[in-house]
């Protein structure tokens, strides 16, 4: 039976873990980073997520404590109001999470092709 044919494939996602196992970075930590990235800020991050505030700024608190790096620059409110941009660190961040999840995908597809369901 050939890989084109098969009913069953490989699904993997790549997130990462403290030690405790919280997670510090994954998909839903890169979407919060693109929407702040397109929006200008996390209020309205939030809202286009459908999130609260409160819920966006903890995630990504946890991630900045546990790389002990900023991804987000904060200008306070005023009269041209507030808002966020990403740190270079958070675009470095984005792009390995991709490659890291690219190479995984690779990886978990080729050894599935080799022929993981194959029984001689």
């Amino acid at each position: 039976m050939t890989a084109k044919k098969r009913n069953v494939y490989v699904k993997s996602k790549v997130w990462l873990v403290d030690k405790e196992g919280r997670i510090i970075f994954g998909l839903g930590r890169m979407r919060i980073l693109k929407a702040i990235d397109k929006c200008g800020s996390l209020n309205s991050a939030a809202k286009e997520l459908k999130m609260s505030y409160r819920a966006v700024w903890g995630k990504i608190k946890v991630t900045e404590e546990a790389l002990g790096k900023p991804l987000l620059v904060k200008n306070q409110g005023g009269s041209a109001g507030g808002g966020s941009t990403l740190t270079p660190y958070a675009y470095t961040l984005m792009n390995r999470y991709l490659e890291l999840s690219r190479i995984v995908d690779t990886q978990a597809d080729d050894l599935f092709e080799s022929g993981f369901l194959d029984t001689k």
